[in-house]
C-alpha cells in the first residue's frame, strides 16, 4: 500500500470513529463527592520524606558544612582548594596517613616562607559559600606546628573581586594536634563566596578538618543542618521519613555500599567515601561528589524526631545496584549484614548499658529513638533477591 492509499484509510476510519452513533449516546454519570464524610482513615504513616544523597543534598545542602574537601580525603587531596601567595611564598605537601586517626587519615603540611607577607589556601565551597550579612560562622581547625615560628593563622570570607567579607585571627598553635576555634559576623551578603586562610612567618603547620558553619543552625546546633531546608521539611508534616536512600544504600560495588557504622561517633573520625552519583551519569559527572557523612544516622535519627516523623532507614540486603556491579553475597555470608541491622535497632532503641545504646547515649540522646520500622534493600529484583 502507497503512503496515498494509506493515508485515505487512516482517514475513513477517523471519519467513521466521528460517524459512529453510539459516540454521542452513552449515559453520563454523576460522581458526588463527600469530603466531610471520610469512608476509610489514611494512616499517618502512609505519607512521608524519602531522603537520598543525589545533588548535593547532604554535604553541600540540607548539611550546612561551607567547606568543601575539609579534611582532604577527597581522591585528589587538594580538590576544592588552591594555593595563594600574598607576597609570601611556600607550599602545600599531602600527607596520605595518620595513625592517630585511621579513619580519616589524611592532612597537609603548609610550608611557609612569608616572613613578609603570607602563604595559604582558597577554598571554593560547594559551587560557592552562600554568606549573609550580620550572621555570625563558627570556624575551626585541627592544627599542629612543626619548625619555624608559624603560630596562628587568618580567616578570611571573599566576596566579589576577593573583597573581604568577613575575617578572624587565630593563635596558640602548639606541636600536638588541637582543634582551634574562632567566630566572626559576615559584612556583607554574597551567594558565592570562597574562604581564604593565611599563615605568616618561616615554618611549616599541620592542618586538617577545616570547617566552616552559619550559626543559625536547625535548632542551633553547632555543626547542624540548614535550618532555612529543615522547616520546609517540617513543613510537609510527613509521616514518615526515609533515609539514607535508594542507590546509595546498594553502591555501584558492595564495597562503596552505605554502611551505617561509619556513619556514627565523633564526625572527624568517620570514613568519607565517593558518593555514586560522582561518576553515574557519563555525560554530568560529579567528581567532586563525596559523603563525609556529617549528616549520619544519629543526626538522621535525630531529625526525625524534630519533625515527628517515623524513621524509616534502609540497610543494604547483601547486594550492590543490579544496574553496576550487580553483586550478590552468598547466602552463607550474610550474617555481618544480618548483624548491621541487629546493632542499628541497639543503637536506636537500645538501653545506655548496651554497646551500641551506650553510644548514642554518649552522642547526646540516652533516651530511645523508638525505631519501629527498617526496609531491607532497594530497587533489587529476581531470584537471589527473593531467596
Amino acid at each position: 500500500m502507497n503512503k496515498y492509499k494509506l493515508s485515505q484509510a487512516v482517514l475513513l476510519i477517523f471519519l467513521f470513529l466521528l460517524a459512529n452513533p453510539f459516540a454521542d449516546g452513552q449515559p453520563s454519570t454523576d460522581v458526588i463527592i463527600q469530603a466531610g464524610k471520610p469512608v476509610a482513615e489514611v494512616q499517618p504513616v502512609m505519607w512521608g520524606v524519602f531522603f537520598e544523597d543525589i545533588n548535593f543534598a547532604a554535604d553541600g545542602g540540607i548539611y550546612a558544612e561551607l567547606v568543601k574537601n575539609r579534611s582532604f580525603e577527597f581522591s585528589l587531596p587538594l580538590m576544592g582548594w588552591r594555593q595563594v601567595r600574598k607576597d609570601g611564598n611556600g607550599r602545600v605537601l599531602p600527607t596520605f596517613y595518620s595513625p592517630a586517626r585511621p579513619s580519616n587519615p589524611r592532612y597537609v603540611t603548609i610550608v611557609v616562607d612569608a616572613e613578609s607577607g603570607s602563604f595559604g589556601l582558597v577554598n571554593e565551597g560547594f559551587r560557592g559559600m552562600g554568606i549573609k550579612k550580620d550572621l555570625r560562622y563558627d570556624f575551626s581547625i585541627m592544627a599542629r606546628t612543626g619548625s619555624g615560628n608559624i603560630s596562628g593563622m587568618k580567616i578570611e570570607l571573599l566576596g566579589q573581586n576577593d573583597e573581604i567579607i568577613g575575617t578572624a585571627q587565630l593563635s596558640g598553635f602548639t606541636g600536638e594536634w588541637m582543634k582551634h576555634s574562632v567566630s566572626f559576623k559576615a559584612l556583607k551578603t554574597e551567594q558565592k563566596a570562597t574562604m581564604r586562610i593565611l599563615f605568616s612567618g618561616r615554618g611549616s603547620v599541620d592542618i586538617d578538618m577545616v570547617s566552616l558553619f552559619p550559626s543559625d543552625t536547625w535548632k542551633g546546633r553547632p555543626g547542624g543542618l540548614r535550618r532555612d531546608i529543615v522547616q520546609m521539611i517540617a513543613d510537609l508534616q510527613p509521616g514518615f521519613l526515609r533515609f539514607p536512600g535508594g542507590c546509595i544504600v546498594e553502591g555501584r560495588d558492595l564495597a562503596n555500599r552505605y554502611q551505617w557504622k561509619k556513619t556514627v561517633g565523633p564526625v572527624d573520625e568517620r570514613t568519607m567515601i565517593m558518593n555514586r552519583w560522582n561518576v553515574e551519569i557519563r555525560n554530568r559527572q560529579a567528581p567532586d561528589y563525596f559523603q563525609t557523612f556529617g549528616l549520619g544516622f544519629f543526626e538522621y535519627f535525630q531529625l526525625a524526631e524534630d519533625i515527628g516523623a517515623e524513621p524509616l532507614p534502609i540497610l543494604n540486603c547483601g547486594m550492590s545496584c543490579q544496574f553496576n556491579a550487580a553483586e550478590v553475597v552468598p547466602m552463607n555470608e550474610l550474617d555481618p549484614y544480618i548483624q548491621d541491622a541487629l546493632d542499628l535497632i541497639e543503637f536506636a532503641n537500645g538501653p545506655v548499658t548496651t554497646k551500641w545504646g551506650g553510644l548514642r547515649a554518649s552522642m547526646g540522646h540516652p533516651s530511645p529513638f523508638n525505631l519501629k520500622y527498617i526496609g531491607i534493600g532497594n530497587e533489587q529484583w529476581e531470584e537471589q533477591y527473593i531467596e
